[in-house]
């Protein structure tokens, strides 16, 4: 089930969507604690990408581990890093749930708001380095050595 679709492996499609989706539900948390004004249009969106994108992050845990199956281990600690950036995944999933009963009850107070702000800057700061940590492995241990191995095209430099 995890393993390819269409003849490439599941786990290269799907971490697309958790590198994408993931980021963008935490921001989503942050205005949605930030911004009084923007919680009734994001509550459930954010909720639903906070589900779509942890979801996401627990094919492509699966998915990758049927990938280091046929090829290897893939290096740069990667698999460890998926694992933390999908377990910032479940924490934004339980942070939105939570942020978004606090904040959404009538009558809140200041402390209340000021508890589901910093609920929500940990996740979305927890997420943003776990995500990008764990892409910036797997894109390395991909495209490294490919890349290494390359000049650039046009007689452009690709370093300033």
């Amino acid at each position: 089930m995890f393993d390819t679709i269409a003849g490439l492996p599941v786990h290269a499609l799907v971490v697309h969507a958790v590198v994408v989706l993931g980021p963008l539900a935490a921001l989503m948390l942050l205005a949605y604690a930030l911004r009084p004004t923007w919680r009734t249009g994001l509550r459930w969106p954010t909720l639903l990408l906070s589900a779509i994108a942890t979801i996401s992050a627990f094919t492509a845990t699966e998915s990758g581990e049927q990938l280091e199956g046929r090829v290897g281990e893939p290096g740069f600690d990667h698999a460890e890093k998926g694992d933390l950036a999908a377990i910032s995944m479940y924490v934004l999933l339980g942070a939105a749930v939570v942020v978004i009963f606090l904040l959404a009850r009538a009558g809140q107070t200041a402390s209340t708001s000021a508890i589901g702000t910093v609920v929500a800057l940990a996740a979305f700061a927890f997420a943003m380095f776990a995500v990008f940590n764990a892409g910036h492995s797997g894109a390395s241990s991909v495209w490294k050595d490919i890349v290494a191995n390359t000049t650039p095209s046009g007689g452009e430099s690709g370093e300033d």
